[in-house]
Parts: C-alpha cells; structure tokens; sequence
C-alpha cells in the first residue's frame, strides 16, 4: 500500500487566531511529510479507528509548536460562545480561558485520516492515501490527548463533521477529566502567558 500523505483543508484553520495548536516556523506541508515519512517507517500509533493513524513528532521540533492550553484554576476566568467548525455542523458551546499561564509544549500528534473514511463524509480535500486532519500539541506531562467531548459525541451519533466510532465509557471520562483541567487560551489573551 502506497503511504503519500497531504494536507487536508481542515488542519489549515489551525493558526494563530484560532485558539489551536499551530506552528509559525513549521508549514503544514512539513508535517505532511514528515508524517509520510514515519509511515513509510511504520512509526506510528492507532488511531481510535484502522482508519486513523497518530505520528509522534520528534522532540527536536516539538519546540516549535504551540501549546494553546492553560491549566485551570479557582482564578481562570472562562468564556463561553456557540460555534459551527463548519457552515453543514450543528453549533457547539466553546469554552476558552481568558487568563493564566501557558503551558509547555510536551509532545506534539500529528492526526491522519486515510482517504477511504475521508470519503464516508465527502471530507478529503486531496486524493493522496492519508490525509493531515490536526496537529495536537499536548501539555507536558501529559502522555496522551483524549478526544474532546464534543467531537467523540459528534463521531459516535454519526453526525454531520463526524466520523462513525464508538467509545468505552473510559474514554469519556478521560476526556471529560482532560477538559475539566484544561481549557484553550482566548486567541486574543495569548501573549498573557509564557
């Protein structure tokens, strides 16, 4: 099976002004090749699916990815809005910190989708056999980065932005637990951190 891997237009909101993981020296045709290269190596973990495949950056890079998350406390001030990632997705409510400090940056994921479960949504954006969908920047020390609620309900009721999955009741409660200590910085709050 060929391994040619290439960027996704979803992973392209990934940017500063977003409130996620992003990079400002790396492009998103370097982490596409760079997760081609991994599975060309079979360096690569399982996805929640066959389908979905996780590539471990290296830590030389890892440096050069932004972490967007803030761990909460008694003093972290939230905010809470109603978004759509897509104009043909249901709205969600989406918290963000508006202070604190910063995490670092302790390993970063590099989330790959392979055409064929692209197609069960109409969702691949090239022809290549493994598309990028998302950079994950996890927190330091924290070893893996559960799902968010939103998109796990989202993948398990087949929803529109969905990807047809289903999740122990560990699972759920890993995420709610990740979510429930940290939240992602306020874009416009950044520079209040680290």
């Amino acid at each position: 099976m060929s391994m040619k891997v290439q960027v996704n237009d979803f992973v392209k909101r990934q940017t500063k002004s977003s409130g996620k993981t992003y990079s400002e020296e790396l492009s998103f045709d370097f982490f596409a090749k760079y997760a081609q290269k991994k599975l060309l190596k079979n360096e690569f973990i399982e996805g929640y699916r066959p389908e979905v495949r996780i590539v471990k950056l290296e830590n030389k890079y890892v440096h050069k990815v932004f972490c967007p998350y803030v761990r909460l406390t008694n003093d972290t001030k939230l905010s809470a809005k109603i978004v759509k990632r897509r104009e043909n997705e249901d709205s969600y409510i989406q918290i963000r910190a508006m202070n604190g400090d910063l995490v670092d940056t302790g390993s970063v994921d590099l989330i790959l989708y392979r055409h064929d479960i692209l197609l069960e949504n109409n969702e691949n954006t090239t022809n290549a056999d493994w598309e990028l969908i998302s950079i994950n920047a996890l927190p330091e020390g924290v070893e893996s980065m559960p799902m968010g609620p939103i998109t796990m309900m989202r993948n398990q009721l087949e929803l529109n932005g969905g990807t047809k999955a289903e999740y122990s009741s560990d699972e759920w409660a890993e995420s709610v637990r990740f979510w429930q200590t940290y939240a992602p910085i306020e874009p416009s709050e950044i520079n209040i951190g680290k």
